[in-house]
């Protein structure tokens, strides 16, 4: 007994020494673009790989990846974090773009990376679809970190993440139906897969927004930021386990729970403080969750077990971006003709190169099971496609965005916010000095202050007009932030009266009013 309390003392001790080498790499490395400014041409992700890859190189293996620690530990803060902030009003606009090319997008990747596999490569159909499957779900992280950097449109923006959001589920489920068609314990026949996937997905969507309305409604009834941050801390883990155990997708319920507290729950049970606590929390876990993933996955490559396999992960990657192109272009025409709203060719042509491959597929191939054949080479070259998209494709795409003209103008309505933010400032500093009569203070010395104030606000003003006649963009700008401002202070005056009792009308209605009006703006 004493041996194994020591041997199992000694494993913790371990473990905990690997996680904080891991975390201290990850983090290091990760806030190098704040530090030194040429490495803000790469996204910290992409940066991760690099040195992740570097350390594979010398053989430095900092933790073994496993398919539980990326589905359950790293994937559901990651899902929430971008559900929370993913507006509902956007989103609603182009759910049916992204719903196929979450759906049909994965199905069109599927069936022609496994043909292509099958009949250029001699790979076995089996085989085929289990690296068709494991690379069927985007993840572009590094993308969207650079779109928001860089100040691109907000449609492409949501196009992007919500894509990749629904087709995390998609994939899993296509995956987890092959690998047991694999396994021969179901049949292919037509009425049970689409059973499945209704009972996954209504799985999914049901305790998923069961879960996201309760604790919406729960936190009506108290104002502690601490409190209401850990539920939803809790909230995108236990929904993830209680969905998988109940037969349904974590991937879809984690996704829904997270599109309800942030576009309802966030308003009627959170006043504008804690929104802003919880939000910058997510924002960092995300961070840190990202640091750690993107610094294994350079750091699991096993550049023998790629070589063995160049030819698979070649014809891979080929199949791959002809089938994103395909997808693109066939299910946006359909959108089109549904919905009437155009998605430029630019845009596409970025939803094309931006489909990078990620932390999902590396745990999709990871789980694949040891009793079938050419697990190895399944793994190998899924590692071998995820490490293109990443680095080639996502050290590629700020060019791409250059050349079609789709760059935004951050830094100027940054420069724009600050003039703004000290105007406002300044003008209550000076409300405040002209409506304090305490005794006591010298009248010259209020003058004078009083005088200076007055002086910089009058600065202010003439860099803010000569900012807007120069950029007349400038001004759809303010007024679509002033509206959002408008806004908000309307549907949190309901959210106060709802707390209070004053109003005992559901909230949600009166919201659907609101919230829809801000797309508009």
């Amino acid at each position: 007994m004493v041996l194994e309390s020591a041997i199992a003392e000694e494993v913790i001790t371990n473990n905990l020494k690997q996680f904080l080498l891991v975390l201290s790499v990850s983090l290091g490395v990760a806030t190098l673009p704040q530090i030194f400014s040429w490495f803000r041409n790469i996204p910290y992700t992409l940066l991760l790989v690099i040195v992740g890859l570097g350390l594979a190189l010398v053989d430095v293996r900092l933790v073994t990846l496993s398919p539980q620690l990326i589905l359950f530990i790293f994937l559901p803060p990651l899902l929430f974090e971008a559900a929370w902030n993913l507006k509902w009003a956007e989103l609603k606009r182009d759910l049916v773009p992204i719903c196929l090319y979450a759906v049909f997008g994965v199905l069109i990747t599927i069936a022609g990376v496994a043909i292509a596999l099958n009949q250029f490569v001699g790979i076995s159909l089996t085989t085929a679809l289990l690296i068709a499957a494991s690379l069927s779900a985007t993840d572009p992280v590094s993308v969207t970190a650079l779109f928001r950097q860089l100040g691109v449109g907000s449609r492409l923006t949501t196009l992007m993440e919500g894509e990749s959001l629904f087709n995390d589920g998609m994939a899993v489920v296509a995956f987890s139906f092959l690998v047991a068609l694999s396994l021969g314990t179901v049949e292919l026949e037509f009425q049970p897969i689409v059973l499945q996937l209704f009972t996954v997905v209504g799985v999914g969507v049901g305790v998923g927004a069961f879960i996201g309305f309760g604790i919406s409604y729960l936190t009506q009834r108290f104002d502690l930021p601490l409190v209401e941050q850990s539920l939803t801390l809790v909230s995108a883990y236990g929904t993830y386990l209680i969905i998988e155990d109940l037969g349904g997708s974590g991937v879809i319920g984690v996704v829904t729970t997270g599109l309800i507290l942030g576009n309802f729950g966030s308003r009627i049970g959170m006043n504008p403080r804690t929104r802003i606590i919880v939000s910058e929390f997510w924002e960092f876990l995300a961070f840190f969750v990202n640091s750690i993933v993107f610094l294994l996955i350079g750091d699991q490559i096993r550049f023998a077990s790629l070589g063995e396999n160049l030819q698979i992960i070649m014809v891979t990657v080929v199949a791959m971006i002809l089938m994103r192109a395909v997808a693109i272009l066939i299910l946006t025409r359909f959108s089109t003709s549904i919905t009437k709203s155009d998605i430029s060719l630019p845009d596409q042509t970025i939803l094309w190169w931006g489909g990078l491959r990620g932390s999902v597929s590396i745990a999709l191939a990871l789980s694949v099971p040891v009793t079938l054949p050419e697990r190895e080479k399944i793994i190998a070259t899924v590692f071998g496609v995820v490490l293109f998209t990443l680095l080639v494709q996502g050290l590629t795409i700020k060019p791409l965005l250059e050349k079609l003209n789709l760059l935004g103008d951050a830094p100027l309505r940054e420069q724009y916010l600050e003039f703004v933010a000290r105007h406002v400032a300044l003008e209550r500093v000076l409300e405040h000095l002209q409506a304090d009569k305490r005794p006591g203070i010298d009248p010259e010395f209020r003058r004078y202050q009083e005088t200076l104030i007055k002086g910089e606000l009058a600065d202010l003003r003439i860099e803010i007009d000569k900012l807007q006649g120069e950029y007349p963009n400038l001004q759809s700008f303010t007024t679509e932030q002033f509206r959002g401002e408008l806004l908000a202070i309307e549907a949190d005056t309901y959210a106060e009266f709802v707390k209070s009792g004053r109003l005992n009308k559901e909230l949600q209605s009166m919201l659907e009013g609101v919230l829809p009006n801000q797309k508009e703006g």
